[in-house]
């Protein structure tokens, strides 16, 4: 099997069906998603939660936001670095955000790195992941890189998707990251280590 051809094939179908959720779908979605997540995690000020501004392709973000904002919880926004890491900072305020890398809104450059302790919450986007934890990212590399197998933080990474993201398998290698859980609108599950 040619790896790249079939994460090309995954990609063209995954984004296919995404574009297809209509508005009013994408924003029920993100209520059933925060939902699905508030049930899972014990969310308080002891807990980062490190969340990412969606693409309009992607589940909304911001209702997930501002309700651990709400709830006290010290969200980390990432930005793309120089050497293409991603770098995290406090956001208190969704506003404060600006167009940055891949046209994604990011922290100000200005506003200090933050780090995440080990159970820390990374919540991660993907463009397809498979009921295993397995991802397909854009591309780029930069979550695999900030987060990479057997390194970096030990944080807990969750997938978030349109459960037409969900794939049978995905194909993945030695520098892919798995995720720890995946979310949908269809609900919370654990894909790794003792929660599996």
């Amino acid at each position: 099997m040619d790896l790249d051809a079939e994460k090309s094939r995954i990609r063209r179908g995954a984004g296919a069906r995404r574009r297809e959720i209509a508005p009013a779908e994408a924003a029920d979605a993100a209520e059933r998603i925060c939902r699905a997540l508030f049930s899972a995690f014990d969310f308080d000020a002891s807990l980062r939660v490190g969340l990412y501004a969606a693409l309009p392709d992607e589940v909304p973000t911001r209702p997930l936001f501002d309700a651990l904002v709400s709830a006290g919880v010290e969200c980390l926004l990432p930005r793309v670095a120089s050497d293409g890491h991603l770098d995290f900072a406090r956001t208190t305020r969704w506003g404060d955000l600006r167009v940055g890398a891949f046209g994604v809104l990011a922290p100000n450059a200005s506003a200090p790195t933050a780090s995440f302790a080990a159970g820390d919450l990374v919540v991660v986007p993907g463009v397809a992941f498979d009921r295993r934890g397995a991802r397909l990212g854009r591309g780029g590399g930069c979550y695999d890189r900030t987060f990479p197998p057997g390194g970096g933080p030990a944080v807990q990474l969750c997938g978030m998707a349109y459960e037409v993201q969900i794939e049978d398998s995905i194909p993945a290698t030695s520098h892919d990251r798995g995720m720890d859980a995946i979310v949908t609108e269809h609900g919370f599950r654990w894909t790794r280590g003792e929660h599996r």
